[in-house]
């Protein structure tokens, strides 16, 4: 398959490897693209004013982790010389476990493991994630976090009117989120270090 991005092609090159495997279940439609421009500018703007603002971003993300051995193929690339042809049986509704966590410049705040009461694992909703907010947010006390960011997906649990309340509560107008202060541009998690790196 051919690169989704253009700084794949310069990585092929440097390690001698293609990308094998690479499929996206979303499509990103002209809007995305003016609305993703505006927030790149809006960064750069605040960058000019705060040299190290990108080192003020909270970015955070939660991921689906198949504990039988399955890939979540939106955002996975496998790099690889040769298609290894590998090929894996899975359940039809397979056990897994849902982790948050939050990456800036200062360091890793999680992970959040999302259970219920009995321990067992679940999904994330917008009450179990306003219960994540509870346990992260002390845990910025324990950082020198002076005009901290926080950035969060346009996920419908993300942007309930109870949880933007209680992030504002926090972060006042230093909130990156669908229906915050400053929006997150749909489909891009190209935007956040957290599909690259943690």
């Amino acid at each position: 398959m051919g690169s989704f991005y253009p700084y794949e092609t310069n990585f092929e090159h440097k390690i001698g490897c293609q990308v094998i495997y690479s499929q996206f279940g979303l499509a990103i439609h002209q809007n995305d693209h003016q609305a993703r421009r505006r927030f790149v500018e809006w960064a750069q703007n605040e960058i000019v004013v705060v040299p190290d603002f990108h080192k003020r971003i909270l970015f955070s993300d939660e991921a689906h982790f198949w504990l039988n051995g399955y890939v979540n193929k939106q955002n996975c690339r496998i790099w690889s010389e040769a298609n290894p042809q590998v090929h894996v049986e899975t359940l039809l509704h397979p056990e897994k476990r849902t982790v948050w966590c939050a990456l800036w410049a200062g360091g890793i705040i999680g992970p959040y493991f999302f259970k219920n009461d009995e321990g067992h694992n679940v999904t994330v909703n917008g009450d179990r994630y306003r219960a994540m907010i509870t346990f992260f947010i002390p845990e910025l006390n324990n950082h020198d976090v002076q005009e901290l960011w926080f950035q969060q997906d346009g996920a419908t649990c993300h942007t309930a009117r109870a949880t933007i309340d209680l992030l504002k509560d926090t972060f006042g107008d230093r909130l990156i989120s669908r229906f915050g202060p400053v929006n997150w541009p749909p489909i891009s998690c190209d935007l956040t270090p957290l599909d690259y790196f943690l």
